[in-house]
């Protein structure tokens, strides 16, 4: 029984727990949808040949897979590597709680541009080296590592497109990888810090840092990364009825595990959403469940409202905020960030349909955390100033953290924060 008190009032609102293989068996059957999506909209012999050019092509932000291996091959590939990410999980005994779901969500989205069933292997290795150096448990550093993927494109640019023999482009990607790895942990401890756990995506924070520091040295050695823009438009329509099927499947599975599940939807949407907010161990998965699937069906509207294009880049970030809606996400704390990205596009020089700004918009509620906790008015500050961040911090990562935004972010976050309470607007 989850116990809620508001006030002198005492509310009692009840929840049947859900055990830890139930959740795993949530998590997988919706990697394997993935995986059947892409069978059945693709001939195997040309996921075959689509997954050999996910491999070996570019990763860099942004690289859209559903051009570059096409749409069976990108939907194979990211349930793959969510049931790889589930498969660690499992093998180390991992509890599912919401930040479970915020991961697989995350990484299975972004396997859509940029990781892949072989870039990801370097950085998880690079973590579980620190954690082995640390003698501690890599249990300790799991989601550290399945986050830490955002800067997969690292090894690929590295192993496959340095101008050098291969001799020297293998070790020289697995060493960059492996230490990429090994320096997460320290770094991402540290640095959520900055933001105060204001910004979901601490990982994101941490990888543009990081990205930006091996950009510079690649640069200082004459290792150009060139500027990367690979956007389908061709899946939209499918892709549209296959996320509306997705997110209801998700709400009707709420229900059916919590019949009262608005109830706690109710609670969700009272809360902040600042790190660490576990919908799940607060409200149960069933109210979870509803909120992320509403949450997903937004994010897919907004899309298809402003005339934005269903592909790769944009179905990965509405995953994430489906993701984080287990997480710190919920319809109340984003709706006002991403009000704010609007604003900014019709205030600024870009249009709310263009791609970046498309991708601002869902990845901007890595923020929601300050609508939240400061109201509706600091919220849409924001987002507004995301939308303009976010456009000008690539060039210094070069595209090798898929997770642009969540570095653009951690900035907004870290420069909001302390003038807000300086100025004593908090609730």
């Amino acid at each position: 029984m989850n116990k809620i008190y508001q006030g002198k009032q005492k509310i009692e609102y009840e929840f049947k727990p859900v055990s830890s293989s139930k959740k795993y068996v949530i998590l997988v059957s919706y990697c394997l949808a993935m995986i059947v999506f892409g069978l059945i909209t693709t001939p195997f012999r040309e996921i075959f040949a689509g997954m050999s050019q996910i491999v070996s092509g570019t990763d860099l932000l942004v690289t859209d897979y559903l051009v570059v291996g096409g749409l069976g091959a990108a939907f194979v590939n990211a349930g793959l590597v969510g049931l790889i990410s589930i498969y660690l999980l499992f093998r180390n005994k991992i509890a599912p709680s919401g930040i479970t779901f915020a991961a697989i969500w995350l990484i299975t989205g972004f396997s859509l541009f940029g990781k892949n069933i072989f870039n990801i292997w370097f950085i998880f290795s690079g973590v579980a080296i620190f954690a082995k150096y640390q003698k501690e448990s890599f249990t300790k550093y799991i989601y550290i590592a399945l986050f830490g993927a955002a800067l997969s494109p690292i090894v690929t640019q590295v192993m496959f497109k340095l101008d050098k023999p291969l001799f020297i482009r293998i070790p020289v990607g697995i060493l960059v990888g492996l230490s990429v790895g090994f320096i997460l942990p320290p770094l991402s401890s540290y640095l959520v810090r900055v933001h105060q756990g204001f910004s979901l995506y601490n990982i994101g924070f941490t990888a543009g840092i990081i990205g930006t520091v091996y950009v510079a040295i690649f640069r200082s050695f004459g290792f150009v990364i060139p500027n990367t823009f690979i956007w389908s438009t061709e899946y939209h329509q499918v892709l549209g009825w296959y996320l509306i099927t997705l997110f209801v499947s998700m709400v009707v599975l709420g229900f059916m595990l919590n019949p009262k599940a608005f109830k706690g939807l109710k609670n969700i949407y009272k809360m902040p959403g600042r790190l660490v907010s576990d919908f799940i161990i607060l409200e149960g998965m069933g109210s979870t469940l509803v909120n992320m699937g509403i949450n997903g069906i937004f994010a897919t509207l907004y899309i298809l409202v402003i005339k934005g294009t269903l592909n790769g880049p944009t179905v990965g970030g509405i995953f994430a905020i489906v993701g984080f809606s287990a997480f710190g996400k919920h319809f109340r704390n984003i709706l006002p960030v991403i009000a704010g990205v609007v604003l900014g596009s019709l205030a600024q020089i870009w249009s709310i349909n263009d791609p970046s700004i498309q991708l601002a918009a869902l990845f901007s509620t890595t923020l929601a955390p300050i609508a939240g906790e400061f109201g509706w008015g600091f919220g849409i500050l924001a987002g507004f100033l995301h939308s303009s961040v976010v456009l000008n911090v690539g060039y210094l990562h070069a595209g090798l953290n898929l997770y642009n935004n969540g570095f653009a972010g951690g900035i907004v976050a870290a420069t909001l924060i302390p003038i807000i309470e300086a100025l004593g607007k908090e609730d």
